[in-house]
């Protein structure tokens, strides 16, 4: 993901700008990336980015009038409106297009980063107080990962920036290694590398000639906890007053932007909260290669409403026939945060980048408003993993435990976003700009003050699309939800659940006992009734037909049979029993084959070379021209 590294040191200068060259290196995963770097050798501080074309960070260095103040700045920034001109009105002048009014904020603003509104990292020196400050966005959202040596502390976007140059932290974590295969993600701000973690939410970290001063927070979620709960009306009007007035925010910019329409409410919200001219806002929904979908058939109703272009984009025989280099690319890029089960996100993500560089989506929409749940520990499969990993596993399910009591907002906003959601929206930024309104600082401290029982149903979301569009509000959801007739939507909903849930039986989710019968019966091809009515991927066929010479190719292997985590003859067993087609592991193998990719990408030294030149686009030449 484009991003910053940094390097704070006593080392000498020429020492420290050879890492920080190679640290920049590493990021350039596309040849339309730029990058740059800036340092302050005296102090001891070396930085360095990689950017998208027209974003906030290739604007950057940004400095004061002096030069005292001098700002890298990565993601986005959504102040209020009056910010800039107050900015102004006190005599500061700069260019309003990027970030460059940060680094003013930031001299009126004892307080900053606290008054920042958005997803975001960056590094901040200041000459007057001979300090630099390292910081990211309250949630999170836009990770950073650092490690503490005894000569450096060292900083990235990427684990394998800081990889780069300390090749001794190529170790996998045990904790975060069980964690994974507990639940798909490393908790809390761990990793799957041995001794880097990710920098707490709202961290301000303040360092002093190439050492840390301060770990500092300038947020607490209890602020927000200790608000109290609004009657029902008051929360509905102070929702929906906070939702439209600060949506305008996330279309600015001089970026085309695109909406990513589903079939649900959170994308159609912003639809019926914000007024867009006829043909103003490209759409597109992805689809399944067996069928026009429920996302696809909702999604077109409601861009023909608001007379919007709308396309439809299929991860299908083409994404199929690279594969591997979408699966190990999508290893690479996330460093494990996701799994290949979501390879297609980077294809899809490739071809919206053609339609527009902003996607705006609904994302934590569903979190914030409806309390969803997106991850949940389960165990892994008897047999399957050793008895060290094991005990890994079992503290993972611990952790989670712990880590779900107290606020469902607090979980939602400042747990499952950065640890869990975090990896896909890594992935989709390797591409493009995302965007989402539901991360908006005013939003969610207002949803904090929901009632408990706004939380439990879709009477909040349904309300704000009537009140806004009342066309909008007529159009069933893709699972039923909504429409003008109780008994009409009662009805649809029911069946599409079913559908839903029977996709689900037929894909990854098929029980044992039914693969067992589906296989006696494959020539009826039964799956065919049920695929591709709610779901985009099909990775349980796509194992057992498209993909099954690269499933054996890579988890036969005897380097992959040989694993010390992994118990060789049962991994075979579960290759072997989803392929013949009567048993279904599509779940297991998705792990299996990251944690493969990922040994071979990061821990096997042998590998490790070759492949970073196979899975980096651009040349290490590339690089040195533009740095």
């Amino acid at each position: 993901m484009p991003g910053i590294v940094a390097i704070f040191t006593k080392m000498p200068a020429e020492f420290a700008g050879d890492q920080l060259t190679r640290m920049i290196g590493t990021l350039r995963h596309e040849r339309f990336y730029t990058s740059g770097s800036w340092s302050d050798k005296t102090s001891g501080v070396y930085v360095g980015w990689v950017a998208r074309p027209n974003s906030f960070l290739d604007k950057t260095p940004v400095k004061n009038e002096t030069g005292d103040i001098v700002l890298a700045f990565s993601g986005e920034e959504f102040p209020e409106p009056e910010t800039k001109q107050r900015l102004k009105e006190r005599g500061h002048e700069f260019d309003e297009t990027g970030p460059a009014y940060l680094a003013h904020l930031y001299e009126d603003d004892r307080s900053f980063p606290l008054g920042l509104n958005g997803r975001f990292h960056g590094v901040i020196f200041d000459r007057n107080l001979g300090t630099v400050m390292v910081f990211n966005d309250r949630y999170g959202m836009h990770r950073i990962y650092f490690h503490e040596s005894r000569d450096a502390f060292y900083f990235a976007s990427e684990v394998k920036a800081i990889l780069a140059v300390c090749p001794e932290l190529r170790r996998i974590d045990s904790r975060g290694l069980g964690e994974f295969i507990s639940s798909g993600v490393v908790l809390e701000n761990r990793t799957l590398f041995h001794d880097i973690l990710a920098l707490p939410p709202a961290s301000a970290w303040v360092f002093r000639n190439g050492t840390i001063e301060r770990k500092g927070t300038y947020f607490d979620p209890r602020e927000w906890e200790d608000q109290g709960e609004l009657a029902q009306e008051d929360y509905y009007k102070d929702l929906r007053a906070t939702f439209t007035r600060n949506l305008a925010r996330y279309f600015s910019g001089g970026d085309k932007i695109a909406m990513s329409l589903t079939g649900g409410l959170d994308t159609r919200m912003i639809f019926a909260s914000r007024n867009f001219a006829p043909g103003a806002l490209p759409c597109y929904t992805f689809g399944s290669m067996f069928r026009e979908n429920h996302d696809v058939r909702v999604a077109k109703k409601v861009a023909d409403v608001c007379e919007q272009p709308f396309q439809v984009i299929v991860p299908g025989q083409e994404f199929l026939s690279e594969f591997p280099k979408y699966a190990e690319r999508t290893v690479y890029l996330t460093e494990g945060r996701v799994d290949v089960g979501r390879s297609p996100d980077l294809y899809l993500n490739e071809r919206a980048r053609e339609i527009a560089p902003v996607r705006m989506t609904g994302n934590y929409g569903g979190e914030m408003l409806r309390g969803v749940q997106a991850f949940k520990p389960e165990d892994p499969m008897l047999g399957l993993f050793s008895s060290e990993v094991l005990g890994s596993v079992k503290q993972a399910t611990q952790t989670y435990a712990e880590i779900r009591r107290g606020h469902p907002i607090t979980f939602a906003a400042f747990k499952q976003a950065p640890w869990y959601q975090q990896g896909v929206l890594g992935l989709e930024e390797t591409q493009l700009t995302m965007r989402s309104p539901y991360l908006d600082n005013d939003f969610v401290r207002t949803v904090y003050r929901s009632p408990r029982a706004a939380l439990a149903s879709n009477d909040v979301s349904l309300r704000l699309v009537a009140d806004g569009n009342r066309k909008l509000s007529k159009i069933l959801t893709d699972r039923g939800v909504g429409g003008q007739s109780r008994v009409a939507a009662a009805t649809s909903h029911a069946l599409l659940e079913f559908m839903f849930k029977a996709e689900y039986a037929y894909d990854m989710g098929m029980p044992q006992w039914l693969a067992r019968l589906d296989h006696s019966l494959s020539r009826l091809q039964l799956q065919r009734l049920f695929l591709g009515r709610h779901k985009v991927f099909h990775f349980r066929v796509w194992y057992q037909d498209a993909l099954a010479g690269y499933v054996q190719e890579i988890l036969l292997d005897a380097r992959s049979l040989s694993r010390p985590y992994i118990e060789g003859k049962r991994m075979e067993s579960v290759v072997r029993g989803h392929l013949k087609g009567d048993r279904n592991y599509t779940t297991d193998l998705h792990k299996l084959l990251t944690l493969e990719i990922l040994h071979r990408q990061f821990f096997d030294t042998q590998e490790v070379n070759r492949g970073r030149q196979e899975l980096t686009t651009p040349s290490s030449a590339d690089h040195l021209a533009t740095a």
